[in-house]
């Protein structure tokens, strides 16, 4: 989960729990694997949506069959920056811009590590699918009646926010009882999450008309971003409960989640019910970027960039391994009907610096 945003009163906080934890001799981390006399320690930050793939016990198997025996503690991606991570061995935030901040802090040499990524994703069930798609804002894919994945047409949808439209303005949205109110994707507080923070790079570069790279294109963009943010209340730090909300029934019509965690529920075989999964046409993947603090860091993050077992277990869990479409789609084959595989229609916009992306999160939430 999310550390809080200040620098001061996150050193402070965890400059006291590390403390008391070396005092009592107590592990803050969570621990990823056993220490066994044949495996060297290494220990980092990363953000939440890996901590399945790190405790999944056969990742432990081939990470100790490698030599390493991982130890993770989970922080928002965006929040890493201000952590103290002395002592660490690498930091593993879910996308590039807060991983180049922290290069750049660090002073890390050599290439970018990036062993697997994951697109972002809207997940609705099928009757509010196909009212978005009855109203322009999507086009759904598959036997009509039996649509599984589909393209969120992210001009018309944002069109839709700015005029404040209601479910209820919708065509064939009356015969729904759930569908009232604002329509709003519900995304995770951007602020500290990853997933909320590329939510707002791809609507604002849509608003701007281009990337975000000066405080004018913040201003630009404010009232936008504001009105993504506004209708949500109080927003999760992780976008795993609003996913598990909404599989159960309960969540908001449509949320904001990673590929990863779809395809992940996907291969292993659970009932997703009337899920139909959407791909904004305008979008900011999730590049997973280890930044490597120490030599076995490094180690690390080359092991899972190109060690075939662990690259078989990361898309296992639903992240797609670096430049290995093959791998990812000879396993989501069966579940085709539910994930763009090829990414068909889906461009990537750039990210905003952190600096200017925080300054955008910050004005979505005054």
């Amino acid at each position: 989960m999310g550390f809080w945003e200040h620098a001061s009163l996150v050193k402070r906080i965890v400059g006291i729990v590390l403390a008391v934890l070396l005092i009592g001799g107590v592990a803050a981390a969570v621990v990823a694997g056993r220490e066994d006399s044949g495996t060297k320690t290494v220990r980092g930050v990363i953000g939440s949506e890996k901590s399945e793939f790190f405790a999944d016990p056969d990742v432990v198997k081939a990470l100790a069959d490698k030599g390493f025996t991982v130890k993770t503690e989970t922080s928002g991606s965006w929040a890493m920056e201000e952590l103290p991570l002395t002592g660490y061995d690498f930091a593993f935030p879910a996308s590039e811009a807060p991983a180049t901040e922290l290069d750049t802090k660090y002073k890390v040499s050599g290439s970018p590590l990036r062993p697997f990524y994951s697109p972002l994703v809207v997940v609705a069930h099928r009757p509010v699918a196909q009212v978005l798609a009855r109203n322009g804002l999507a086009t759904l894919d598959g036997k009509p009646g039996a649509e599984a994945r589909g393209t969120l047409r992210m001009d018309p949808f944002l069109d839709a926010v700015r005029a404040d439209r209601t479910w209820q303005q919708l065509k064939g949205a009356s015969a729904h009882a759930e569908l009232k109110g604002t329509v709003f994707i519900s995304s995770t507080d951007p602020e500290t999450s990853n997933s909320g923070a590329l939510y707002l790079a791809a609507a604002s570069f849509i608003a701007n008309g281009g990337l975000v790279s000066d405080a004018g294109g913040v201003d630009r963009t404010a009232p936008l971003l504001r009105k993504l943010i506004a209708p949500q209340g109080t927003q999760q730090t992780s976008s795993d409960a609003p996913f598990r909300d909404f599989i159960t029934g309960a969540g908001n019509p449509l949320v904001l989640v990673y590929e990863s965690q779809v395809a992940s529920l996907l291969l292993q075989k659970q009932d997703v019910g009337d899920m139909v999964v959407l791909y904004p046409d305008t979008t900011v993947n999730s590049a997973h970027t280890l930044v490597p603090l120490t030599d076995d860091g490094r180690a690390l993050g080359e092991l899972l960039t190109t060690d075939k077992r662990l690259r078989e277990l990361v898309v296992r869990h639903g992240f797609r391994p670096q430049g290995a479409a093959p791998e990812f789609n000879a396993a989501t084959a069966p579940h085709a009907a539910y994930l763009n595989q090829t990414l068909t229609g889906v461009h990537q916009v750039q990210v905003p610096t952190t600096k200017w992306l925080q300054a955008m999160a910050r004005r979505s939430r005054s």
